[in-house]
């Protein structure tokens, strides 16, 4: 795989763009690259305590972009913020699995009521505005077969996933009845510069980098399962790809740049990490009820719309992961001491 300049499929060059959860791990990815391009970018972030938001993930790009502090679950505010805007990337939303056992009302509220008032306030501010909305492969459950594309039957394993598919079918209803432009992406297990990496809230493998930099050794539970990977700069080209005309009303996946089982990814992390040491452990019964075992994307459909492909390998993914943590401790690292 060679890296190839980012793809660019329409000028974006004054453009007004919303980004909810735009100070998080992906959208600040993305409004980076978007202001790069000549993009008016509102960040909309409710900065959720233990959650992925933090203003040194706009570090440069703070004078260049319009942050707005403010919840999706608030509906005067997220309308204020939709007005006059003509792209929203949907990026907000509770992404721990465990937590949402655990707190399903927070999760509704924020993966289903709110999705419901952001297509209202849609319709009643900005009613051609072009939507991307952010879903997750885990509203599919246990795969029944390998690998998964769309057509592949849905089976919600935790309450995470249920709200999900609320939000995803809110926008796509809209689209239909009121002529909103939605595309619905369903992502998979993305990694890269600044992803929380305190804990496993957004994602595992955050932790287990965090802890391989610390010289801590990490855990593996199970090992067996298989993966798939997305380093966020390619994420980033999808989700700008799908502005394109071709994926509007519709939902895609989204797939990675790599599937390998959760022990060789432990191996690769630990062979570009001086010091690192991992060991195997059984999965813990509160995870293994919502854990869908293997997976890995089918995203032929949103290719062929597209023309979208990975252009990142997980080599150079894993590389820049490693150098921007090793350049940025603080915030990100330093507590973990």
């Amino acid at each position: 795989m060679t890296s190839l300049p980012p793809p660019q499929p329409l000028d974006w060059t004054g453009r007004r763009v919303l980004i909810t959860g735009g100070v998080g791990f992906v959208g600040s990815n993305l409004a980076r690259r978007l202001v790069d391009a000549g993009a008016q970018v509102t960040c909309f972030d409710a900065f959720v305590p233990n959650d992925g938001a933090e203003l040194f993930n706009l570090d440069g790009y703070l004078d260049r972009l319009r942050v707005v502090r403010g919840d999706v679950r608030d509906t005067p505010a997220i309308t204020a913020a939709l007005e006059g805007q003509e792209v929203l990337f949907n990026l907000a939303a509770q992404t721990s699995h465990v937590e949402s056992m655990r707190d399903p009302r927070t999760d509704i509220e924020i993966n289903a009521l709110a999705q419901l008032a952001i297509v209202e306030a849609c319709r009643s501010v900005a009613p051609r505005i072009r939507t991307v909305h952010a879903s997750t492969r885990q509203v599919y459950g246990r795969p029944g077969k390998i690998p998964v594309d769309e057509s592949h039957p849905l089976a919600p394993p935790d309450v995470n996933a249920i709200n999900k598919i609320s939000g995803e079918f809110y926008h796509l209803l809209y689209g239909r009845i009121y002529g909103s432009r939605p595309t619905v992406l369903r992502l998979t297990n993305i990694y890269g510069p600044r992803m929380r990496v305190r804990d496993a809230r957004q994602m595992f493998f955050g932790w287990w980098i965090a802890q391989a930099l610390s010289g801590v050794p990490f855990e593996v539970w199970g090992g067996h399962q298989i993966r798939e990977l997305a380093f966020v700069e390619n994420v980033v080209d999808a989700l700008i790809a799908a502005v394109a005309e071709p994926a509007i009303g519709q939902i895609y996946n989204v797939g990675g740049e790599i599937r390998l089982s959760l022990r060789d990814l432990a191996g690769r992390l630990v062979a570009a990490t001086p010091g690192a040491a991992f060991a195997i452990k059984d999965f813990p019964a509160d995870r293994s009820l919502i854990d869908v075992g293997d997976y890995s994307a089918d995203d032929t459909a949103f290719r062929a719309a597209t023309g979208w492909a990975p252009r990142l390998s997980f080599e150079d993914g894993l590389r820049q992961t490693l150098e921007f943590y090793h350049a940025h401790r603080r915030p990100y690292l330093e507590p973990l001491r």
